[in-house]
């Protein structure tokens, strides 16, 4: 049997750093080392504190409660003692530790046990082989979940790590762009063997690559750990390496920091919090599918980013719009129309209003406009999106079959090849023939009517 347990961290999404007012800026997003800084998060000789980031605490809590953990009353400070160069301070203010209160505890999430989510402040980043210290995220708000060793497979881990990556995008506490990392700790308790850490693995596939390399390694003659170590993993070559013996608490000598007072996390703070916690994903999925009877392969796009499925729910409520009707046109015509434009509906450029998109939707169900008018529509609607009605004042759909036979006949006439094609056999000039008279029509031909209008013709 195998057990795999997981210390996952994830930058809170905070405009300020924990301990003071430098901008909380990662990855790609800055652009020189070094620039949001000041004497508090590069550890100068007698810097002090600011307290807490208010924002950063109500986003743990509103983390841990989403994982189905228990709030402590009371979260006091620790620091964690560590000699490392991206350690200017020589400590990490973190709220975790042999005596800590975290800020949640004993949760579920999706049938794994949390056993704490906590905060603390991210190190600086160092680079071994230059030696040079980058401070920008040093001092910004990471939360750490850490979960039961309840996982026995890597399969197992990557999909509940999907739903938790999904959940946390719903409830908007992590940093979207920065991602999550996960330690990854692995045992064989059967053939007796020490726990293995695998640190800082940084995606899905290399979650999944680590934890299956170090089963078989640990399966190996003489390679089953007798002490608990810890491990990086190599993605170039697909192994991990041994970097050091697992610390254990009392080697990181784990104080109280006086520096920072306690904080009394009250029932009403915690109750405000939970109150404005959305429908988890899994919950959304399953209304989807139950209440709007709508296909789950629709039911599981619409789920995966909550403005989506919050941007349908609106749309449906329009009494003319059903949502079987609404989900192909929002799953694959919309999200189209974005990505084309590498936009997402929550883009601070983009506004479409579920009104608008509900009156085009009317309009196409009541056969005023074609298909091909609303997938033009659409593309229109990014960035921002209209009235509809005005887009088709004196446009409307041509159902009218005198007016058709005269656009049909002139698209034979001027197609004398794709005519004589189709009586040869050629589905293909059929549907030549179709564009041609939707061209003609400017996307206003009725296309079911023009189809059977030009088979007539034709045959």
């Amino acid at each position: 049997m195998v057990m795999v347990g997981l210390e996952i961290h994830g930058y809170l999404d905070t405009k300020e750093k924990l301990f003071c007012n430098c901008k909380s800026i990662h990855g790609s997003k800055v652009a020189n080392p070094n620039t949001y800084i000041c004497p508090i998060c590069t550890g100068q000789p007698g810097s002090k504190p600011m307290l807490p980031n208010k924002t950063a605490i109500n986003l743990a809590i509103k983390t841990s409660l989403a994982l189905g953990c228990k709030i402590n009353k009371e979260l006091i400070w620790q620091r964690k003692h560590y000699d490392w160069a991206d350690l200017p301070k020589g400590y990490q203010n973190t709220l975790s530790g042999p005596h800590a209160f975290p800020v949640g505890v004993k949760g579920k999430f999706l049938g794994i046990g949390i056993t704490e989510a906590h905060l603390e402040e991210d190190p600086a980043a160092w680079n071994p082989k230059t030696g040079e210290i980058d401070y920008n995220r040093s001092g910004s708000p990471l939360i750490e979940i850490v979960t039961e060793p309840d996982f026995t497979s890597a399969e197992q881990v990557v999909d509940w790590l999907k739903q938790l990556t999904l959940t946390l995008s719903y409830i908007k506490t992590i940093d979207k762009n920065s991602g999550l990392k996960a330690d990854v700790n692995i045992s064989l308790p059967k053939l007796k063997g020490e726990r293995i850490e695998v640190k800082n693995v940084n995606s899905l596939r290399n979650i999944k690559a680590a934890i299956e390399f170090e089963i078989q390694r640990q399966q190996k003659p003489g390679e089953l750990p007798k002490r608990k170590e810890t491990r990086m993993f190599d993605e170039s070559k697909g192994i991990t390496k041994k970097m050091r013996e697992k610390e254990s608490g009392e080697d990181y000598r784990f104080i109280s920091d006086p520096d920072l007072p306690a904080i009394k996390v009250e029932t009403s703070r915690v109750e405000k919090i939970k109150s404005s916690l959305p429908e988890t994903p899994q919950q959304k999925l399953e209304k989807l599918i139950k209440t709007h009877k709508i296909p789950e392969r629709y039911a599981k796009i619409l789920t995966q980013k909550i403005e989506v499925a919050e941007f349908f729910e609106e749309v449906i409520k329009h009494k003319v719009i059903d949502a079987n009707f609404a989900a192909p046109w929002i799953t694959i015509e919309l999200l189209r129309a974005l990505n084309h434009e590498k936009l997402s509906l929550d883009s601070d450029e983009v506004n479409i209003k579920p009104e608008h998109f509900a009156e085009l939707l009317a309009s196409l169900k009541q056969n005023k406009i074609t298909e091909e008018q609303a997938k033009k529509t659409i593309n229109k609607f990014i960035p921002k999106s209209f009235n509809p009605e005005k887009e088709f004042k004196g446009k409307e759909k041509i159902s009218n079959e005198n007016e058709l036979e005269k656009i049909i006949s002139k698209i034979i006439k001027n197609n004398e090849k794709a005519v004589k094609d189709f009586k040869s056999g050629s589905q293909a000039s059929l549907n030549f023939l179709m564009g041609q008279a939707m061209k003609e029509s400017k996307g206003r031909a009725d296309i079911k009517l023009v189809k059977d209008l030009l088979e007539k013709k034709l045959k």
